[in-house]
This record gives structure tokens, sequence and C-alpha cells, in this order.
């Protein structure tokens, strides 16, 4: 190393120790003594620069210390990514919704003018139920350790909630159990507020409210409805309403474009005119966001914004407070033939097993963590071909030249896109046999269900190396007494639960309550168990992409991934014993 490369890397090490310290603790506490010692070193460089120039070009220095500053900059953005008023409001929102639990009545009300909530989640039983409330039926609430809990019990919990907070939908990166037993901030509210969100936009879609087909733009089709984030359906319900009113504006935003308190106000009274009236128009800022939330109580919308945060333009905060005004009156009504245009577009109801598939592809697809990709309406979603070239790249890396693949919103760009995804998958060896681009574009459900199979059980072959699906029966075998053996993944025995169980067992023996385990001999003894074993498979940390229903109805194809899911586990558990 010379003189100038051993200069660029001693600058370049003492930069980035300055971006550790600030994402740790530290940093919280002190933040102005690290910020007071970033600028000496800036300071130092630059009254330096003529004896570093002969050996450093000015240039590298530039780039060197402005990256670092935007580093910091970005790490300083992520620390503080909350404020005081979302903990009020995340508090108030726990309160009401869970304030009937008996298992946190000794816990419940969080003062939400304290910092409680960070000691509050610190035991896992908080964000299990919480789950259960945005989604339900997520968390069999038998696996929930709720009496003397014990670091091992709390860990169990931990490890169930973040993995069931990423079966619906939630972005888990670096969350672990220990940043939250460690009470940081950042991750716990970005948690907490992503299973809010869940829980507020769960039920906004054209299943439940067939009248937002209204909200189609004249040149969409209903599918590219189907494919709006669910913040996108809740702007344009609020501006169609803003519309019929003849207001003069609309919003593009939760921030700033509602800051005013006008457009709240003009809404409460299309969507409730018999309660809210638009007198708000008359009074200040402050006073006109005051009336509005006292008229959303009228209509039912629980405590969870304040007038200042939506005079701040608080995103988050507003987002909560408009999907309660939705949740609670639409103030619309479906037609008749909103009704069958609906249904014509979404059919569970017909198929219910391929809807079973859908959701769980969904759910495995929203945990690879694509940029720039969360699936609402897998199908839709998939149909422009981009989302599936991204997943093969995820899988295949190197595989895919992205720079092929195109936004371009043409149906001859999609079918480009579809056509490159078919043949990608051709490469990585899956079966596509008579599946072609135009399959995708126009939404083929069966063969779009078939070619994402392939790739999740790619993902699932990779994370057992070696062993195939008979090595894998023979692996789980190995580890059960012999009465529970299987032949495979078609035996009827599967539907009781007990193979899976027994592996688990084998895995963790304390995470079973053996009193909660029945014979699996009536309809209601397999669904239980079926339940139970998908949770306690959580609580192991597995990554489980099932419902309870594949286990009952013996579907080969999903009990297959969910033993690759126990197998990859044991191993992660062996792994943890050696060291």
């Amino acid at each position: 190393m010379n003189k100038q490369e051993r200069i660029s890397f001693l600058i370049t090490i003492s930069l980035k120790i300055q971006r550790n310290n600030i994402k740790n603790n530290i940093y919280l506490q002190n933040k102005n003594k690290l910020d007071s010692l970033h600028k000496s070193i800036y300071h130092i460089i630059k009254s330096n620069q003529k004896q570093i120039k002969s050996v450093l070009k000015m240039d590298t220095l530039k780039t060197a210390v402005k990256t670092d500053v935007e580093a910091k900059q970005s790490d300083t953005n992520a620390i503080h990514s909350f404020t005081q008023d979302e903990v009020n409001a995340y508090c108030e929102h726990i309160n009401y919704y869970l304030s009937d639990d008996a298992d946190l009545k000794e816990l419940l009300p969080i003062d939400p003018q304290s910092n409680k909530i960070f000691e509050a989640v610190g035991d896992g039983v908080l964000l299990c139920k919480l789950i259960n409330k945005a989604t339900p039926g997520t968390i069999d609430p038998r696996a929930i350790n709720t009496k003397n809990l014990n670091i091992f019990k709390k860990n169990e919990n931990l490890t169930l909630a973040i993995a069931s907070a990423r079966a619906i939908g939630c972005v888990c990166v670096n969350i672990t159990n220990n940043s939250i037993i460690d009470k940081r901030e950042h991750i716990i509210l970005g948690l907490v507020w992503q299973i809010i969100k869940a829980q507020m936009l769960f039920k906004i879609d054209l299943k439940n409210h067939p009248y937002l087909i209204r909200l189609k733009k004249e040149e969409e089709e209903i599918s590219d409805l189907l494919k709006l984030p669910k913040e996108e359906l809740l702007i344009r319900w609020f501006n169609y309403h803003l519309e019929n009113a003849k207001h003069s504006t609309k919003i593009n935003n939760f921030s700033k474009d509602v800051s005013s308190g006008t457009e709240y106000t003009v809404l409460l009274n299309q969507i409730a005119p018999e309660k809210c009236n638009k007198d708000g128009l008359n009074l200040e800022h402050l006073e006109r966001c005051k009336k509005v939330i006292n008229d959303s109580k009228l209509l039912g919308v629980p405590p969870c914004i304040k007038p200042s945060d939506i005079v701040n333009g608080n995103q988050k905060l507003n987002l909560i407070f408009c999907a309660h005004l939705f949740n609670n009156c639409p103030g619309l009504t479906p037609t008749e033939q909103e009704k069958i245009d609906a249904a014509g577009m979404i059919d569970d109801d017909n198929d219910p097993e391929a809807s079973r598939e859908e959701r769980v592809f969904r759910m495995w697809m929203n945990s690879l963590n694509i940029e720039d990709v969360y699936l609402n309406n897998m199908i839709q979603d998939l149909r422009d071909g981009i989302v599936l070239c991204k997943i093969m790249d995820k899988l295949a890396p190197g595989k895919v030249d992205l720079k092929k693949v195109s936004n371009k919103n043409s149906k001859f760009t999609k079918i480009q896109n579809a056509n490159y995804a078919v043949q990608l998958a051709k490469d990585l060896h899956l079966q596509i046999v008579g599946i072609g681009g135009t399959d995708i574009v126009d939404g083929n459900k069966k063969l779009i269900l078939a070619i994402v199979w392939q790739l999740m059980r790619k993902q699932s072959l990779q994370v057992i190396g070696e062993l195939n699906e008979q090595k894998l029966v023979e692996w789980g075998n190995s580890r059960i007494p012999q009465d529970k053996h299987i032949t495979g993944f078609k035996d009827k025995s599967l539907k009781n639960s007990h193979f899976f169980f027994k592996i688990m067992e084998s895995i963790e023996p304390r995470a079973i309550n053996q009193d909660l385990i029945t014979p699996g001999e009536t309809d209601e003894e397999v669904t239980n168990n079926a339940k139970y074993a998908i949770s306690v498979a959580r609580k192991l940390g597995a990554a489980v992409f099932l419902v309870w229903e594949h286990i009952r109805d013996v579907n080969p194809k999903f009990l297959m991934t969910f033993t690759a899911s126990l197998y990859h586990c044991a191993k992660e558990y062996e792994g943890k014993n050696v060291q």
C-alpha cells in the first residue's frame, strides 16, 4: 500500500467509525459530542488540504467527506424516524383495541405521554396480540406464552411475533429479539407502525367494498385498480368525495395536502352530512382541525390523532385517521352492477384452493424484501412481468439482466417483459411447457400460480441443499418415533400434524405444550392441531408459508415446503448448540 492509499484508507476508516457510532445508542445519548467530533474531523481535513493534496486528489477527498456527511444524515434520519406524537398515537391505538384482553390487563392502558411502550413489548405478548388484531387468526393464541415468563418464553414470543409480522407483510429486516429486548426505539416503533398500518388497511379492497370500482380512471381497467397500493385507493376515495362536493383542490398525500383541515371538513360533510357540517371552514387552522377530530368521534373514530398532528402534516397519523374514516363511514353504497363487476374480478370463493395458494405465494414474495416490490393483488401485480423478473433475480443473482425489463405501461412492453420472465424460468430449469408471455399478461391464474409455485419450491430446495423430497421425508422420519413415520408428502396421516409436532419436539422440546395436542381424529381436532403446529413452527423461527387448510387437506406441495422450513430451522438450532 503506497502513501496515497494509506492516507485515503485512514480517512475512510475514521469516517466509517463515525457512522458506526451514529448507528448505536451512544449516539442517542451523546449526539452533541459526536456531532462536534464529526465537525472537528471535517475541519481538520479541510484546514490541511494543501498537505493532503500532494498525496491525495482533492476530488477523492471531497467525495469521501460528502459521502460521509450524506451517510451521517441518512443514519440520523433513520434513528429519528419517529416523533413523540407517533408514540402517543400508537399507545392510544393499542389501549383502544386491546383493552379487553385478559392477558394484558396488568399492562394496559399504556401512558401515551411516557415511553412505557418500549417496555410493554419486551415479552412479545402485546406484539402477538396486536398482530392477531391486525390479521385475525395469524397466531394461535394457545401458542403465546402468557404466564411465568422467563427469558426462554419471552424469546419464544418475540420470535413468534417477528415471524408472524413477516407473514402478514411487515418488512422485518434487522428486527431481532435482542433489538426489542434492548428497547431499540426506532426498531420497535417501526414494527408497531407496520402492524397498525396492516390492521387499518386490511379490508380496504374491492372484495369488501365493491363501490371502489368507481375510483377507476377512464383510461384504466378494473385490473389496474386491483394493483393499486391501499394508500392510493384511500387517496382516490378522498378525492372522489372532494370532487363530488365540487371542492377546488385534490390531495396527493397525507401530509401537507391535508394540513389545513379544510379537505377533512369537506370530506366529513360528504360522507356524513347529517352529523358533520362545514362550519369549520370559517375557523383558523388549529381550531378547524379540532372540530374535524370532534366530528370524527361522532362517526365512531377512536382517539388516534391530535389537531397538531394534522396541522404538522404527520403522514403516518393522517393515514391512520383517514383509514378510520373510510372503515367507519365510507359514504358509498355499491350498486348491483358494481357487485357483479367486482365479483368477476375476484373469484376467490369459486376456487378456494387457488385463493389459499395465492395468499401464501403473496406472503412468500413479500417476505423476500425485494426493493420496490410489495404485492397487494398477486395475479394483477405479476401481469407486467416485472416482479417475476425481480423475484428470479433475487433467487438467482447474476442470471437476470434487469436492463431488459421495461416499466413502460404498454401491452407490447408487458409481453416483452413476460416473455423474458418465461425464458428466465426455463434457464432456471422450471417446467414451463405450454406457458407463454401472453398467458402472464392476460392474467391466466392457473399458469401464473404454476410458475410462482416452482419459484417457491426452488427456494425451498435451495435451503435444504443436497436433499431432494424423498431425502427430506427420510430426514423427518429419522427424528421421530417409528409409529409417526410417513411414506411421503401425500401420506394421509399428515393431516393430524403429529409428524410435524414430533419434528419440532426434536428441535426444541420446550416449544410444545403436549396438553394442547389432540389425537386429530375429528375435523375440529385436525383444525386445532394444524393451527397450533404453524404457530409453534414460527416460535422456533421457521419461515412458514402455508395455511392450516393445507395441512388439513394434505396438500403435498406445501407440506414439503413446511418440512423444508423445519429442516432449515433444525440446522440453525444445531449451529447454535455447537457455538
